[in-house]
């Protein structure tokens, strides 16, 4: 937007901002239907809805007709996330929850480190061509994902249906579901935090490429080499710490571990900007991201029941898609007004006294979290 379109970053950051307002009615929206309609029509329908939108971006040159195109294309696209989170609860074996959101958050992780390069190369020929492929490739998903699950949904309704009552006969031992995760306060208090976590966590994407920038004065290329470190460390290590964190920790324990991770990966940015404190900061980032987000989705499937796993789900986004509206603007509002060392030291802090109220939390959901985890859910 600020290279092509000329946009200043007032109003890049009032376009990004939409997206985030997308993002959070998105997910609102795709919870709702997920519950009523089912996650195969939500999926199938935000795959093929969200082609038409990517082709007509380009169409949209001025700040308003952008923000108003963003902000519909969000909505749309970001209703498959609730919907995708149901269906992973409902395809994956109860025994492997956490590894089946760890292997679909690895696959997006892998997009995302092949994104931006692709990205790159595509407007470097044309902006147009660049959403035309966008446009392209949402059809693709869209067609393979009916032509895979079209029959497996409905060959896996009466099996799914058996595990979904055993499930929820395991977890009513160690919680009481309300019917709406509206009322349901324990959950609310998760998912209050969950967003404080995710405001810092995502400056990842936004303050993180500025001071790599206009403090550790790396060139673009080299921020795009370590931006890609990130999501290749996140492929390589995945599955692995998830299986140990699984065998070893319980879920509160977990996340605890990987928030307090998060906190020192930025304070520390504060101490010293050499490459090897970048390297180590962007690598327990990495490490905290896999430690803390796919649990935080075993914690809303856990929660959830049979009736209302898209609503859920879809609050549980939300939490993170308020994210994306905050982050950008505190973020940098914050840098202007009081230097990096201070954001990332209140990071740091912030961070810190999340974890910990994570923890209790999560202790509070599930007070026999090891026994949800291991003994109810199949594990070790």
């Amino acid at each position: 937007m600020t290279g092509h379109l000329n946009f200043d970053i007032t109003h890049t950051g009032i376009v990004l901002s939409f997206y985030g307002i997308g993002s959070v009615i998105g997910s609102w929206l795709g919870g709702f239907f997920t519950d009523r309609f089912g996650e195969y029509r939500v999926q199938s329908l935000s795959l093929f809805l969200s082609a038409p939108l990517f082709i007509m971006i380009p169409l949209f040159p001025t700040v308003e007709g952008m923000a108003c195109i963003i902000l519909l294309q969000s909505i749309i696209s970001e209703t498959f996330r609730p919907a995708n989170s149901v269906a992973i609860t409902k395809y994956a074996k109860p025994q492997n929850l956490t590894r089946a959101f760890s292997l679909n958050r690895m696959a997006v992780n892998l997009g995302f480190s092949i994104g931006p390069a692709l990205g790159g190369i595509l407007s470097a020929i044309s902006y147009e061509f660049l959403f035309a492929i966008n446009t392209s490739g949402a059809l693709i998903a869209g067609i393979v994902y009916v032509k895979f699950f079209r029959k497996r949904h409905k060959l896996f309704q009466a099996k799914v249906q058996e595990r979904q009552n055993h499930q929820q006969e395991l977890v009513a031992k160690v919680k009481e579901k309300s019917k709406s995760p509206y009322r349901d306060v324990p959950f609310l208090i998760f998912c209050f935090f969950c967003t404080i976590f995710s405001i810092c966590f995502f400056q990842f994407f936004n303050t993180i490429p500025i001071f790599y920038k206009e403090v550790a004065k790396m060139d673009q290329a080299t921020i795009g080499y370590v931006l890609g470190y990130s999501g290749f460390i996140i492929v390589l290590l995945e599955m692995l710490v998830v299986n140990l964190a699984d065998k070893y920790l319980s879920i509160a324990k977990t996340i605890l571990y990987g928030a307090l991770l998060c906190a020192i990966a930025y304070a520390i940015l504060a101490i010293d900007h050499h490459f090897s404190v970048l390297l180590l900061s962007i690598t327990l980032l990495s490490v905290s991201e896999i430690l803390v987000l796919p649990f935080m989705s075993t914690i809303t499937a856990l929660r959830s029941g049979k009736e209302n796993q898209g609503a859920y789900m879809g609050l549980n986004g939300m939490s993170f898609s308020f994210s994306f509206i905050i982050t950008p603007l505190l973020g940098t509002q914050i840098v202007y007004q009081l230097g990096f060392d201070t954001l990332w030291l209140g990071t740091g802090s912030i961070l810190a006294l999340s974890a910990v109220a994570l923890y209790f939390v999560i202790r509070w959901m599930l007070p026999q979290d090891k026994y949800t985890q291991a003994e109810g859910l199949g594990g070790h």
